[in-house]
């Protein structure tokens, strides 16, 4: 029952974030753009890593030190232009649906607006959160079992604390750390001791995306072991796009979701939407 009611509440969830997506449909735009920006960035890393490491893995753990250094270097570089990328879409997706959320009407444009507003804060963020990701991945290659177990938990801890960060610096336009520090506190005082989210918005997506992998699959077949080379390209095309809409989609409902998570800890009501007061006292879950 407790499994049933979780997949229950966070469809609902869904379904009201869908709601307001519905009507501010150029949202979308924001997750494609994030996408193709942070591809374009992961491409132009590729040289440096390369130049560092010819295997692009981590160094081991008796390497030279100066070899380390530059490693996890480049490595918090990369880092921190990615999380600027995404951090400055997620803002603009979120300042749109909060402008919605108190009765306006947003457009493409105030989106972007809402994240330039805060580029300083942005920044700021993504260094804190690059060096939060650099020293999980340093634990993680310390030791790969271990090493992962405790990154995996403290990564956890990290993602529910910062979780109303990014709403934050675009309405009030604090500093990261300070964001940080709010957001830890308005989750605590609105739902108390509550800390991890009740059913991922992943794991329903993972469920819709079946059809995609049986896609993919079937092509791969359809193209390697009958050779109906026409047919499996395109059931992988179709595949191949499907999932890629569905990620898209999937991003933007979470930065919704954010968003309706802030403005309901500030107003404790949303009106004009499905975020309901119980929907949200039940989004996130007793440890």
């Amino acid at each position: 029952m407790f499994f049933v009611s979780r997949i229950g509440n966070t469809w609902e969830l869904m379904g009201a974030s869908w709601d307001l997506l519905k009507k501010d449909k150029e949202l979308l735009f924001f997750p494609i753009l994030s996408s193709i920006c942070c591809l374009l960035v992961s491409a132009s890393f590729l040289v440096p890593f390369w130049l560092v490491n010819e295997n692009l893995v981590p160094p081991a753990q008796d390497a030279p030190v100066q070899e380390q250094v530059l490693y996890y270097g480049v490595l918090f570089l990369f880092y921190v232009v990615n999380y600027f990328v995404m951090t400055y879409f997620n803002a603009a997706v979120i300042g749109a649906a909060i402008k919605r959320m108190r009765g306006g009407d947003p457009t493409f444009g105030d989106g972007i607006r809402f994240a330039n507003r805060r580029l300083p804060q942005i920044a700021g963020w993504a260094v804190v959160s690059a060096t939060v990701g650099l020293i999980l991945r340093m634990i993680e290659d310390r030791s790969e079992k271990v090493g992962a177990f405790v990154a995996g938990l403290l990564g956890a801890v990290w993602t529910l604390t910062s979780f109303l960060v990014i709403p934050i610096l675009v309405v009030e336009g604090v500093g990261p750390i300070t964001a940080l520090t709010k957001s830890t506190k308005m989750l605590k005082k609105t739902w108390g001791e509550q800390i991890v989210s009740n059913f991922s918005f992943g794991v329903i997506f993972f469920f819709l995306n079946l059809p995609s992998f049986l896609l993919i699959g079937g092509g791969l077949y359809l193209y390697f072991a009958m050779e109906l080379l026409v047919l499996g390209v395109a059931l992988i095309a179709i595949g191949v796009v499907l999932l890629l809409l569905l990620g898209v989609i999937q991003t933007c409902l979470q930065s919704i979701f954010q968003a309706a998570l802030y403005v309901y800890a500030r107003q404790g009501h949303i009106p004009g939407t499905r975020f309901h007061e119980n929907l949200m006292q039940n989004s996130v879950a007793h440890r």
